[in-house]
C-alpha cells in the first residue's frame, strides 16, 4: 500500500513539474499575433521644430520629448543629454525625424510615435517660470 501511494505521489510530482516547464499559450497567442510594437512608417526626414522640452516617464525609463504644433517628438537616448537641462523651456531645433507605427499584440493600431535624432539647437527662449 505504501509503495502505491509513493508511486502515485511521485507521478503527481512529475506531472506538476512538467506542466510548470511548458510555455503557457492562450487562445490569442500564435505567430500571427506576435507583438509587433514598432514599424517604420516614414523614412528619416529633416525637420525644424519649435516646442517645449519635457521629461516624461519614471526612472530609469525617463524620456525627453519636445511638444509643439499638436505633436510630440521623442528624443533618442543618445541625444537626451543635449536637452536635459532645457526642461520646461521653449526651443527651436533641427534634426532628423523618424515616424514609427505602434501596434498592439493583436495587430490593431496603437498610433504613431515620432523620434528625433541628430539634434542641433537653433534657439532657446528665455525661461519666465510657471
Amino acid at each position: 500500500m505504501k509503495t502505491d501511494r509513493r508511486v502515485f505521489c511521485f507521478s503527481i510530482l512529475i506531472m506538476l513539474c512538467s506542466a510548470a516547464l511548458l510555455p503557457a499559450r492562450g487562445g490569442r497567442d500564435g505567430d500571427e499575433n506576435l507583438v509587433r510594437d514598432e514599424n517604420v512608417v516614414e523614412e528619416v526626414a529633416a525637420v525644424q521644430i519649435t516646442g517645449i522640452v519635457r521629461l516624461v516617464g519614471n526612472a530609469p525609463f525617463s524620456q525627453i520629448l519636445i511638444s509643439g504644433s499638436g505633436r510630440q517628438w521623442y528624443v533618442v537616448e543618445e541625444e537626451m543629454n543635449k536637452l536635459y537641462d532645457l526642461q520646461h523651456r521653449t526651443v527651436t531645433v533641427e534634426g532628423e525625424e523618424t515616424v514609427i507605427e505602434l501596434t498592439f499584440a493583436n495587430g490593431t493600431s496603437a498610433g504613431t510615435r515620432r523620434y528625433l535624432r541628430n539634434i542641433r539647437i537653433i534657439n532657446i527662449e528665455e525661461y519666465t517660470g510657471p
